[in-house]
């Protein structure tokens, strides 16, 4: 397979911003089937907003984002920082992993058999079989977090796309998160992209970098991300 057959997902000349107000400029980059990204950089750095705007959530002032070899939207699982409201949600488990199934496109009123066995797949996958049928507004924050993570891969065939999936997650449940985050991409090869404060664990987990702040500071593999006056210097904090 040649680099070109590979490709998922191509940015250039990204530039982001809200109401006139440029957030991040000349983004250019490319995922390949089977990355592991992680966006890191300073707060404020335009992490969060470079993610909404490949999710599709926005659109860019200028540039492009490609999609390449078939993917689109409806390959894309994506799972946003979880908001106050979300932690209430009045449903069981099962029905919010069910819901990201609707990112197919289907206009039909029921889930399908395939639907159904595949938010039982993922359930299992990430240890939450158990409390299917508990409401997800009783669960730990940890454990609302796989059940998210469970939704987005239901959604998601070729792409997940994480917005900081750990935060206020204590550091037992912030490691597991991030295993199974590792084992989701080694063992189905689906792409990752992933905001992370935690530039050390994202450097042992991911195997690309993409570093900004308010443009692009680095973007290329762990490893010469470590060698870099970037890496070394933000790793050093």
């Amino acid at each position: 397979m040649t680099q070109k057959d590979k490709k998922l997902l191509s940015c250039s000349g990204l530039t982001i911003g809200y109401e006139n107000q440029t957030v991040l400029e000349d983004v250019s980059f490319d995922l390949m089937r089977g990355d592991y990204l992680c966006v890191v950089g300073e707060n404020g750095a335009g992490k969060s907003t470079l993610i909404k705007c490949l999710a599709g959530l926005m659109k860019p002032m200028s540039g492009s984002i490609t999609h390449a070899n078939g993917l689109s939207r409806r390959d894309v699982g994506y799972l946003p920082q979880q908001t106050a409201i979300q932690r209430d949600f009045p449903a069981s488990v099962r029905e919010v992993v069910l819901s990201g199934c609707l990112n197919s496109g289907r206009l039909l009123p029921f889930y399908t058999h395939e639907d159904k066995a595949r938010a039982a797949k993922y359930l299992e996958e990430l240890g939450m079989t158990a409390l299917a049928d508990r409401s997800y507004r009783e669960l730990s924050g940890g454990q609302q977090q796989r059940v998210l993570l469970a939704r987005a891969l239901c959604a998601s065939r070729k792409l997940l796309i994480l917005d900081e999936p750990v935060t206020g997650l204590d550091p037992l449940v912030t490691a597991e998160i991030y295993d199974i985050i590792k084992e989701i991409n080694r063992r189905h090869h689906t792409a990752v992209i992933m905001v992370s404060h935690d530039v050390k664990t994202a450097v042992r987990s991911a195997n690309r970098i993409l570093h900004v702040k308010h443009t692009v500071q680095f973007c290329g593999s762990t490893a010469d991300y470590l060698k870099s006056d970037v890496g070394r210097a933000f790793m050093g904090r």
